[in-house]
């Protein structure tokens, strides 16, 4: 078990201090675990919402409305699934020291980016090159 890094409340990534150092790794940590507690508190909120909301209803339209909310409810919970597992990944890319890195050319990914989005594999160059491709290959 390493020692806990100290951490100030007000630390911000900064780019004038060695990349993924210590104290870049465990605000970027902190960050994630935030996050996935509060994606699996809202998870816990939605599923006491869906079975409050499994009663019968008698008029059809109310029935109606209910199912869409239903259905809108599972899909937003399954990004949100999606999401935690890719926090996790990113939780372990932490531990292995590969964390902060573009998975396809290996260079930094810039702090401010990581701090919009802690969970990114790609530099923007990279992420933007990635998508243009994808939609190349979608219009086929």
């Amino acid at each position: 078990m390493k020692a806990q890094t100290f951490l100030p409340e007000d630390y911000r990534p900064a780019e004038d201090e060695p990349f993924m150092n210590e104290r870049q790794l465990e605000y970027f940590r902190r960050k994630l675990i935030a996050w996935k507690q509060e994606l699996l508190d809202q998870s816990a909120e939605t599923l006491e919402g869906l079975q409050d909301s499994a009663r019968n209803v008698p008029d059809l339209a109310d029935r109606a409305s209910e199912e869409t909310d239903r259905s809108l409810e599972l899909r937003t919970r399954d990004r949100q699934r999606k999401l935690v597992s890719k926090i996790d990944a990113a939780l372990r890319r932490i531990e292995t020291g590969e964390y902060g890195y573009c998975e396809m050319t290996g260079e930094p990914i810039s702090l401010k980016r990581l701090d919009a989005r802690p969970i990114a594999t790609m530099t923007l160059e990279a992420q933007e090159r990635h998508e243009r491709r994808e939609r190349v290959h979608r219009d086929d």
